[in-house]
C-alpha cells in the first residue's frame, strides 16, 4: 500500500520551492506514495504546487495584519474553521505523517496533527524559530533546521542540521555563462550585478535601482534587475525609454540559473531560501534583509553568514543611500570577491531535500 504524506505551509516562494523539494525527493525515493499539499487560500501556493505536479487543498487562513488591526477580528474565526477543516482533510487522505514548512496552513494543520496522534515534522528555515514553529516543535517528532545552535529553541534530541532544500535546476549553473549572458542579451567579459528582491519582489531593492540608473550607466556595469511582477507595470511605465540598455528590468526569473551563472555580484533579500542557493552558488553577494517578516528574521539570518565573512550586508534603512555605492565599490574589487565566494561556498548543503524526506519515511515506518 501507498505511503501517504500531508506538506503544509506557503506564502512565498521561499516556503514553497523547498516544500515542492521535499516532495520531489519523497517521489524519487518511493515513486507510488501519495502526497497532498496543504496551503492558504489565495496565495502563491495554490497556482505554484499544481504548476509541479501535485495536489493541494486551501484553509481559510491569513496571517496577524500589523496595519490594520479590523482586519484581524475574523482571525479567531478563520482559525477554528482551519483547525476543523484541517482534521477533515488528515481523516479523508488518511495521512501518516505531517510535514510543516513554515506559511499560514502549517499551523492549524500541524496542531490537529499532533492532536490526532499522527506524527509531524517541521522544516524550519531561519536562524531564528518564529513563535508558531517554537510552539509546534514542542511535539513535533523530528525538526530538520538549516543553521547550528538550533537547540535554544527546540527539544536538541529532535533536532537535526539537514540545511534548506533548493531547487536544484536553479543552481546548476556550470558550463553556462555564454547562454546567460546571450538570453539576457548582455555582453561577455562585463562585470554584471544581479539584483533580485525574491519571488515577490522588494521595493527598496527596485527604489535602489531606480536612483542610480546613471551611476550604474557611467560604471559601465550590466544589471540583471528582478523586480518582481507587483511592481514590474509601474517601474516599466515610470522608466519608459529611461532605462539604459545595460539594465534589463524583468519581473520574474524563470531561469534562476541563467541569472546566477551571469552574475558577478548579487544582491539580494536574506530568505532562507534565497541563502541556502546562494550558498550553493558561490558567488559575492551583499544581502539587505526585510525588515517586513516576523521577528526580524531575515537580519538574524543575514549576520550569520557576515561573521563568517560569507557576505556582506546593508540594512533596508540605508540601502538607498549606501547600496549601490557598495556593489560597485565590491564588483571592482577582486579579492574580496574571492574571500566572500569562498566562504559562503564552504556553507552549502545540496543535499537536504534527500536528508529530510529520509526523515518523514523514518516517521512513517
Amino acid at each position: 500500500m501507498a505511503h501517504k504524506v500531508i506538506i503544509s505551509g506557503g506564502g512565498t516562494g521561499g516556503h514553497i520551492f523547498p516544500a515542492i523539494a521535499i516532495a520531489n525527493a519523497l517521489r524519487r525515493a518511493q515513486p507510488e506514495i501519495e502526497i497532498l499539499f496543504v496551503g492558504a487560500a489565495g496565495k502563491m501556493e495554490m497556482e505554484k504546487v499544481p504548476a509541479a505536479g501535485y495536489r493541494i487543498i486551501g484553509l481559510d487562513i491569513q496571517g496577524i495584519n500589523r496595519q490594520s488591526l479590523l482586519k484581524n477580528l475574523a482571525l479567531p474565526f478563520k482559525m477554528v474553521k482551519s483547525l476543523w477543516k484541517s482534521r477533515q482533510i488528515i481523516k479523508e487522505f488518511g495521512a501518516e505523517v505531517a510535514v510543516g514548512v513554515g506559511g499560514y496552513a502549517s499551523g492549524p494543520l500541524l496542531i490537529m496533527a499532533n492532536y490526532i496522534g499522527i506524527p509531524t515534522l517541521i522544516q524550519e528555515q531561519n536562524s531564528f524559530a518564529g513563535k508558531t514553529n517554537k510552539s509546534l516543535g514542542k511535539k513535533a517528532k523530528k525538526i530538520c533546521v538549516a543553521y547550528d545552535g538550533m537547540e535554544k529553541f527546540f527539544p536538541a534530541a529532535r533536532v537535526m542540521l539537514t540545511g534548506n532544500p533548493i531547487r536544484r535546476s536553479s543552481v546548476s549553473i556550470s558550463g553556462k555563462y555564454h547562454e546567460a549572458i546571450a538570453s539576457f542579451g548582455l555582453e561577455e567579459g562585463k562585470k554584471t550585478i544581479l539584483v533580485t528582491g525574491g519571488s515577490l519582489g522588494a521595493n527598496t531593492l527596485n527604489e535602489c535601482m531606480k536612483g542610480a540608473l546613471d551611476k550604474l550607466l557611467q560604471a559601465d556595469i550590466q544589471v540583471i534587475w528582478q523586480c518582481g511582477s507587483y511592481y514590474f507595470g509601474k517601474l516599466e511605465r515610470e522608466l519608459n525609454d529611461k532605462l539604459p540598455v545595460n539594465i534589463k528590468l524583468v519581473p520574474f526569473l524563470q531561469r534562476m540559473d541563467y541569472a546566477y551563472a551571469a552574475a558577478d555580484v548579487i544582491i539580494a533579500r536574506a530568505g532562507a531560501g534565497t541563502i541556502s542557493e546562494l550558498c550553493v552558488i558561490g558567488k559575492p553577494v551583499i544581502l539587505v534583509p526585510s525588515p517586513n517578516v516576523a521577528e526580524d528574521h531575515q537580519t538574524k539570518n543575514a549576520v550569520s553568514l557576515v561573521d563568517k565573512k560569507a557576505a556582506l550586508m546593508v540594512t533596508d534603512m540605508s540601502a538607498r543611500i549606501h547600496l549601490i555605492d557598495e556593489a560597485l565599490k565590491l564588483v571592482r574589487d577582486e579579492a574580496i570577491c574571492v574571500e566572500l565566494g569562498e566562504n559562503i561556498k564552504k556553507l552549502a548543503l545540496l543535499n537536504a531535500d534527500e536528508l529530510i524526506a529520509n526523515e518523514i519515511l523514518k516517521l512513517i515506518n
